[in-house]
């Protein structure tokens, strides 16, 4: 688990994430998003909001880890949602989670 979040605080210093459930919905729409990541205990319409709109652009699609950690990692408060705008930092995202 500490990888993971140590490639999302390092993606954050890279430029090549946005986070906020507006910024990330932002984002999917002007399709600069590579892979999203919600938390587990994320509101149940924020994660149906996001698997609809993931699948509909065919996104990969994570429910990873809590708000407090995604928000920690990032150095930030609490994040629900996260997008990741680079796609060797997503593949390597989803190699450390699978």
């Amino acid at each position: 688990m500490n990888k993971v979040y140590s490639l999302l605080g390092l993606c954050m210093r890279a430029g090549m994430l946005v986070s906020g459930e507006f910024m990330v919905e932002k984002a999917i729409r002007a399709d600069k998003v590579k892979l999203v990541i919600v938390a587990e205990d994320a509101s149940d319409n924020t994660k149906k909001k996001f698997r609809n709109m993931c699948n509909y652009r065919k996104l990969e699609l994570m429910i990873y880890g809590d708000k407090s950690s995604l928000g920690a990692a990032l150095g930030k408060e609490i994040r629900a949602s996260i997008g990741i705008t680079d796609e060797n930092f997503a593949k390597n995202i989803l190699s450390k989670i699978d």
